[in-house]
């Protein structure tokens, strides 16, 4: 029997669920030469698909981050074109994974301060985890990371602020 597409696998049903992404994750952490299949799903035409990729790509990621590097640009530019709410939480968190050059965590950075202008609260909040991971990362970030969660106790939703404060706490050690 032909194995089936990763895509296929990720069709069906509408963005409230996750489908079968946990099973795909777990799939891919015993078969990872299919990991490349999978990013090619953060492409795929239909936003499900797209969204339970990236679900599935996060969650393997938390523990193979390795993974990512041979994806490194496509990533970093989707990171910068990515307009769908689900895509951009999980790329948050996926990118400061990656080995980055001072440049390249600078561009990320960038995206990610253009997150937080997202109208959902969870793109913010998960934006706000990815400037700190790439604040723990490089100094050069920490000052301007700082000011960025600070300003999110102020003015942030409830999620948000409560990041914040850990993730500041998390900063000062």
């Amino acid at each position: 029997m032909p194995r089936q597409r990763l895509a296929d696998l990720l069709r069906g049903g509408d963005q409230r669920s996750i489908g079968k992404a946990d099973q795909i994750a777990k799939l891919i952490l015993s078969e990872s030469k299919r990991f490349a299949e999978l990013l090619k799903c953060l492409w795929d035409e239909d936003p499900v698909v797209r969204m339970r990729a990236a679900d599935a790509a996060e969650k393997i990621t938390v523990r193979r981050p390795e993974l990512l590097k041979p994806h490194k640009q496509q990533l970093l530019g989707l990171l910068d074109e990515a307009e769908q709410i689900e895509l951009r939480w999980h790329l948050a968190l996926m990118v400061p994974r990656l080995s980055l050059s001072e440049a390249e965590r600078a561009r990320a950075a960038a995206a990610l301060q253009r997150y937080l202008e997202d109208r959902s609260s969870i793109v913010k909040t998960f934006a706000l985890q990815g400037l700190a991971d790439l604040a723990q990362q490089d100094a050069n970030l920490r000052g301007s990371v700082r000011r960025t969660l600070e300003e999110s106790l102020r003015t942030g939703s409830a999620a948000m602020k409560a990041r914040a404060r850990k993730l500041l706490k998390e900063l000062q050690n």
